[in-house]
């Protein structure tokens, strides 16, 4: 039997390369499959380049030890402390990322859906980037709720690998014994949010103009296209997205670095430990310090990112929806 669709279910009826099936419908089961293929794509990218984090977030916590750049630290932490060092906080950044991009690329799917629905395709053509930064901001404040509390143990078991057993239940609960919830799990949640949201509005919108300037480029209609194509596309606009967002948010991700370093910018409220230590490095290198690493780092992890998306998108049977523009379909 015909089952309906769910009140926010949208179906797009046009000759627009779009709907070449003459209807597609975007509901519950659309946003389920974004959403898994969000969790998978940011766990496994994430967790791909632990080391790398690793090794940045040495060089963010103690640059004076970490001078040597970013091969240099690599050379430090195995030889002080073994390989398997560079594995450290595998476990809460795979979980975290998992969560966060189940609700990062669920959301931006959803929000983004229901923005071109009270609009109209021609409306949701027109103020694309509108959405695509409005989306983002959503999706993205919702998801940080989730990944604080893990990336708050990660970045204490990267800086203190012994704390807690070293375990990801063990360093949470004595993060909670010696901190409480808020201060334990959300000290960084502030500075999170000042990392995690300009970067991923950056992401989608570079991301979604450049796939379109790629596309427009090499006459490739982005409604259909191949499996190899959407690869090739996805790779290619996410690296420039990745780039791009990484240096918008670098100062944002030094300071997140910082305060959750034991007894960093001293012993009062987030905001005047944030100021704290903003004051001592400065500037400049709150803006510098470890930024080839995290271009690097995330201009690989966003290209990863939709590539993986996409991927387990088409694997899945959901057609990614595109902007267009249905004007270009009236001749």
């Amino acid at each position: 039997p015909h089952t309906t669709q769910p009140p926010f279910a949208m179906s797009i009826r046009s000759a627009s390369p779009l709907a070449t099936s003459g209807k597609r419908e975007y509901g519950f089961d659309y946003f389920i499959k974004g959403a898994l293929a969000g969790g998978l794509c940011c766990g496994v990218t994430h967790g791909a380049v632990c080391p790398v984090d690793v090794v940045k977030t040495r060089i963010q916590l103690d640059p004076v030890k970490y001078n040597s750049g970013m091969i240099g630290g690599f050379k430090t932490v195995i030889a002080e402390e073994g390989v398997g060092a560079l594995a450290t906080g595998l476990g809460p950044t795979a979980v975290g990322y998992f969560i966060q991009g189940w609700f990062k690329f669920g959301g931006v799917e959803f929000f983004k859906i229901q923005a071109v629905k009270k609009l109209g395709e021609q409306g949701g053509w027109d103020n694309r980037t509108s959405i695509y930064l409005g989306s983002a901001a959503a999706a993205e404040t919702i998801a940080d709720i989730f990944l604080c509390p893990l990336e708050a143990v990660r970045i204490r078991l990267v800086s203190e690998p012994t704390f807690g057993g070293g375990s990801l239940p063990g360093a949470a609960a004595a993060l909670v014994k010696e901190n409480g919830i808020i201060g334990g799990f959300y000290s960084g949640f502030i500075p999170m949010l000042f990392k995690q949201v300009p970067y991923t509005m950056a992401k989608f919108v570079i991301q979604g103009k450049a796939a379109e300037a790629i596309c427009a480029s090499a006459g490739i209609d982005q409604g259909n296209m191949s499996g190899a194509t959407t690869m090739a596309v996805a790779l290619s606009s996410g690296v420039i997205a990745g780039v791009g967002a990484a240096i918008i948010s670098h100062p944002a991700d030094t300071l997140l670095s910082k305060v959750n370093k034991a007894g960093a910018g001293g012993s009062g409220g987030m905001i005047s430990r944030l100021s704290n230590i903003a004051s001592e490095i400065g500037f400049v290198n709150l803006c510098t310090v470890g930024l080839g690493a995290r271009c690097v780092m995330i201009g690989t992890l966003t290209a990863g990112q939709f590539a993986i998306f996409d991927s387990v998108m088409g694997a899945l049977g959901a057609s990614k929806y595109h902007f267009h523009d249905p004007s270009k379909d009236a001749h």
